[in-house]
């Protein structure tokens, strides 16, 4: 795995590492939400 700049400055700014983190969260939480809501009906 190449490690270019882009990808220092990320793993350095820990903003972006919470961002990428709620944005996950909340894929997540949609992804569960959609399927429990599908399996109700």
């Amino acid at each position: 795995m190449k490690f270019t700049k882009l990808n220092k400055f990320t793993m350095k700014n820990p903003l972006i590492q919470v961002f990428k983190f709620v944005y996950l969260s909340v894929k997540i939480m949609f992804v569960v939400a959609l399927g429990h809501g599908s399996t109700r009906n």
